[in-house]
């Protein structure tokens, strides 16, 4: 088949090149595929010399970074997100900016502002507009749950139009533009939770637990030597780009698209299921609404990126089963129930991975998806 020549290489041996099919759109060639696996595997082994253990959460946030998508990490003080995130942002050479989030922190804060400036040539006076901390490729939005929703509403259109208006003028923000959030599980006194419609703008909600006891023992060995690790960049911004773009053109089987589909309109309560299937008893009892529409495009697209770092140039539903989770966490919300209960969106996402079935929809179900993808 014709293929695609990229100019730019992931690494200094493999060319990103991709065929093009008339019926599948792109499809990636092995030495693609390997690429995005190797390139995988050099940020893993820098990270490695800063982070230890915490592989999955790791693994979540490159996937987000691998799919234009944002993040927000969940988990108790101590645990090293913010350190985790400068880490993942030195080893892929981004313009990396931290904004500690606080009760009086203003939209102007975070996106820039209008100064007045004198040219002392002619003394005129102009307006000119000064950047704020927004504008770099990798945000650090520390505790992002303790601000106002008026800055969180400023924050919102960064993530979702990549650009920020002040003055009534858009500025357009760098490219890649990553926002990797934090909070703060435990403490909830003086939060703003964030309203469903920004947690949505999240590709991946992910928890970061505590180390294991090996793991730890580590932490506390290279606390006492103070040896400082030398994480080098691994990957640019052109390389970075070749990934993204053999992520999002990643062909998607009409099995795997009908079972992702089947896992994100199970959640709807008050919709019919589809195909004859059975809800699962968790979902009809915990789930107060389901997920989205967007939550059926993220799941197919980290189950992509899923795929590509395990060396697969084909998706399978265990690659879409392996990312449910962090999709679905901020996706779902649940009742009074399952608040009584001690019942976790997990919990629910573990009943409804057990109950929905891999195989095909029923024949009705089939046909409806048979003429969209037609």
């Amino acid at each position: 088949p014709r293929t695609i020549n990229f100019s730019t290489k992931l690494n200094k041996d493999v060319p990103m090149t991709m065929p093009v099919d008339s019926t599948q759109g792109f499809v990636p060639l092995p030495a693609d595929v390997q690429a995005v696996r190797d390139a995988y595997t050099k940020l893993r082994d820098e990270i490695r010399k800063v982070i230890v253990g915490q592989d999955d959460v790791v693994t979540q946030l490159l996937m987000s970074i691998f799919c234009r998508g944002h993040a927000v990490v969940v988990g108790v003080p101590g645990l090293a997100k913010t350190l985790l995130i400068s880490t993942i942002a030195r080893s892929l050479n981004l313009q990396f900016s931290r904004i500690q989030f606080t009760p009086d922190l203003m939209p102007a804060d975070i996106t820039g502002t209008e100064m007045i400036q004198e040219d002392r040539s002619s003394g005129q006076r102009e307006l000119r507009f000064v950047k704020g901390p927004i504008f770099a490729n990798v945000i650090l939005a520390d505790e992002v749950n303790r601000t106002p929703p008026k800055t969180q509403a400023a924050l919102l259109e960064a993530m979702q139009e990549r650009q920020v208006t002040v003055g009534g003028v858009r500025h357009g923000l760098p490219v890649p533009f990553f926002v990797l959030a934090t909070q703060n599980p435990i403490e909830q006194e003086g939060t703003y939770p964030l309203p469903e419609a920004q947690l949505d703008r999240f590709m991946f909600q992910i928890h970061i637990g505590y180390p294991t006891l090996d793991e730890e023992m580590e932490i506390v060995r290279r606390q006492a030597t103070r040896a400082a690790a030398d994480v080098r960049p691994v990957l640019d911004l052109a390389a970075i780009t070749r990934i993204q773009d053999v992520v999002r053109n990643m062909p998607v089987a009409p099995n795997v698209m009908a079972y992702a589909l089947r896992l994100v309109r199970a959640t709807r309560i008050k919709e019919p299921m589809d195909g004859g299937l059975v809800r699962p008893e968790k979902v009809k009892d915990y789930i107060a609404w389901g997920a989205g529409p967007r939550a059926s495009e993220f799941l197919l697209l980290g189950a992509k990126a899923a795929a590509l770092l395990s060396g697969s140039p084909i998706v399978t539903p265990d690659h879409v089963r392996q990312i449910v989770k962090p999709v679905f966490r901020h996706r779902l919300m649940l009742n009074f129930n399952a608040e009584a209960d001690q019942v976790t969106t997990d919990h629910v996402v573990d009943d409804l991975l057990a109950n929905i079935p891999v195989e095909g929809i029923a024949g009705a179900d089939k046909r409806k998806l048979d003429e969209v993808l037609r």
